[in-house]
């Protein structure tokens, strides 16, 4: 079959299961849009407002569905505006194939109009890319594209394909679907090693990361932990995996983690980490983590061993077939009293709502919007104090349901990547939780949700201050709010409604559950909710950066009254 590079790249695309694309157009990738075009009834396109909304759409739908995402932009600006998209899946290992055009091969080098070396500027942010020059090597390139993006730690792939190479004909031949490669089982003695660990274990803890989702390893780790009676704690990427109403589970761990998570990694006799980094806003003070413990760290990627912390037993492998390894060859134990001393540090709730004339209280927002939404509602969050309040207060009962940018912190991912969500799960409800600060970052992306009607719920965390960063400067600079305060007014309802959007409004308590109710039973598009939230709102608990839970700050008086 003879077909031009533009062809030969769809018909991979379908190839490989892709049914979505997300990007915008532009003069290099003319004929791949040309081909878009002629097959929209196979493969649909998703136009966005900006490039690195595609990116994050991209990463958001790969979140949600467990697929490899895809993006599309032009040459020059329309492929660096990928940049912070794709630095955003790396830093998460999320699954991700960017397609960018490039000018013709013969102007390559030539600073030609909107020409730019996005495989150099890419090297340090993808699992791999590629800068295609020959037609006949395209299909394979893709194809191998995607095997990259799924094997081992996953991760974003980019593929640079210059204007004469879209439109050259060659001859193309069907070839299956891509698959993962294997990886490789760990060495039997070190598995021997972790068996002794967790047969002696008197206070044993699992610590778990995105891995765990990222490996579909869920119930084998919630089986291990039944089996074994141990509790478990999670980083911010690793929430869902592990249902937040099992006993057995004390929360997020780190930073802003629960007081029981935090307390039980510093007396815990044996912690067990699954598909988790030992990242600063877990570890802390990495010599001071876990002091007591032996560690066993479980890992697709050897190069994440002793990294960030030294480790008694290092072990590589699929995540999936160790922990059902680990169940088969233990016996049943029980650790009733580690239980009940982790169980005695979990916090209760404050009883909700509040005074329904008092000041919005973002928790009381989160937990009823909890209650409102079954397990299935997809929570998409920007970065900042609102991400921390999601984590929190909304939880978490199932895998691939919270999507939110974790390793870079990426403020404006939250509307890309609602975006989609929505079209990864159409039976879905999405809801975004973003702030004021995140929100101005990519708010003209409403244009995408509206054009499309999709029914996404945007709760707008709306203090009036760049809320994180404001709460580290009351902390550690002595209230010296530089550049916190911007004294930004804008009136968000008549924003969404200029958009075409809904907009609705939570000045008080007693306005969250009927505004909640309605803006989640809106199905024709989306709607913009004002959360007038007081500046001083402050994320508890607190752990300094460098910090240990010793150093843990669970009540903000003293810094409010200076």
């Amino acid at each position: 079959m003879q077909l031009n590079g533009s062809e030969i790249l769809i018909e991979c695309l379908l190839e490989q299961g892709v049914d979505t694309v997300f990007g915008y157009p532009g003069g290099t990738v003319l004929n791949i849009y040309d081909a878009l075009y002629k097959n929209s009834h196979r493969i649909q396109h998703v136009l966005t407002a900006h490039e690195q909304g595609a990116s994050h759409a991209a990463d958001g739908y790969s979140r949600a569905t467990g697929k490899v995402g895809v993006c599309i932009a032009t040459s020059g600006p329309g492929a660096t505006n990928l940049v912070t998209g794709i630095a955003t899946a790396y830093m998460d290992s999320i699954p991700m194939v960017a397609i960018t055009g490039n000018v013709a091969v013969p102007l390559l080098g030539r600073d030609s109009f909107q020409e730019i070396d996005i495989t150099g500027v890419t090297i340090p942010i993808t699992k791999h890319n590629f800068l295609v020059k020959d037609v006949n090597d395209l299909a394979d390139t893709v194809r191998l594209a995607f095997e990259i993006a799924q094997s081992g730690r996953p991760g974003p792939v980019l593929v640079d394909i210059p204007k004469d190479v879209s439109a050259a004909v060659t001859e193309y031949i069907p070839a299956p679907s891509s698959k993962a490669r294997p990886i490789n089982p760990p060495k039997p003695e070190r598995m021997e090693r972790t068996l002794e660990i967790l047969k002696e274990a008197k206070r044993p803890l699992i610590y778990m990361g995105g891995g765990v989702i990222a490996a579909g390893a869920y119930q084998q780790l919630r089986a291990l932990a039944e089996k074994l009676d141990i509790p478990v704690c999670s980083s911010l990427m690793g929430l869902g995996a592990f249902p937040a109403d099992h006993p057995l589970w004390l929360g997020m761990v780190g930073m802003h983690g629960t007081r029981a998570a935090n307390i039980a990694t510093r007396d815990c006799d044996a912690l067990l980490v699954c598909g988790a980094r030992f990242s600063d806003r877990v570890a802390g003070n990495p010599k001071g983590f876990a002091p007591n413990a032996k560690i066993i760290h479980m890992d697709v990627d050897h190069a994440e061993f002793d990294k960030n912390v030294q480790v008694t037993v290092r072990l590589a492998g699929e995540l999936k077939e160790v922990l059902f390894s680990l169940a088969s060859r233990l016996e049943t134990t029980k650790h009733p009293e580690w239980i009940d001393a982790c169980t005695a540090n979990k916090a209760d709730w404050p009883s909700y709502p509040a005074d329904p004339e008092g000041p919005v209280d973002p928790s009381v927002i989160l937990r009823t919007l909890r209650d409102l939404t079954d397990r299935d509602t997809v929570l998409a969050t920007d970065v900042g104090q609102h991400q921390m309040w999601s984590a929190q207060f909304y939880k978490q009962f199932e895998p691939r349901r919270l999507l939110t940018s974790g390793g870079l912190g990426t403020m404006g991912y939250g509307m890309g990547a609602a975006i989609g969500a929505q079209f990864g799960k159409q039976d879905s409800k999405v809801v975004l939780v973003t702030g004021d600060g995140c929100f101005h970052m990519n708010l003209n992306e409403l244009t995408t949700m509206v054009s499309y009607k999709l029914p996404v719920v945007i709760l707008v965390m709306n203090n009036r201050v760049l809320g994180m960063v404001r709460q580290r400067q009351k902390v550690f600079y002595q209230k010296r709010f530089s550049a916190t305060d911007p004294e930004r007014q804008t009136d968000y309802v008549k924003l969404a409604e200029a958009f075409g959007a809904k907009g609705l409004t939570i000045a008080k308590n007693g306005d969250i559950e009927p505004v909640l109710r309605e803006a989640l039973a809106t199905t024709d598009g989306p709607v913009v909710v004002d959360c007038r939230i007081s500046k001083d709102c402050n994320v508890l608990p607190m752990i300094p950066p460098g910090g240990s839970v010793e150093h843990m700050i669970e009540s903000m008086e003293a810094y409010e009254h200076e």
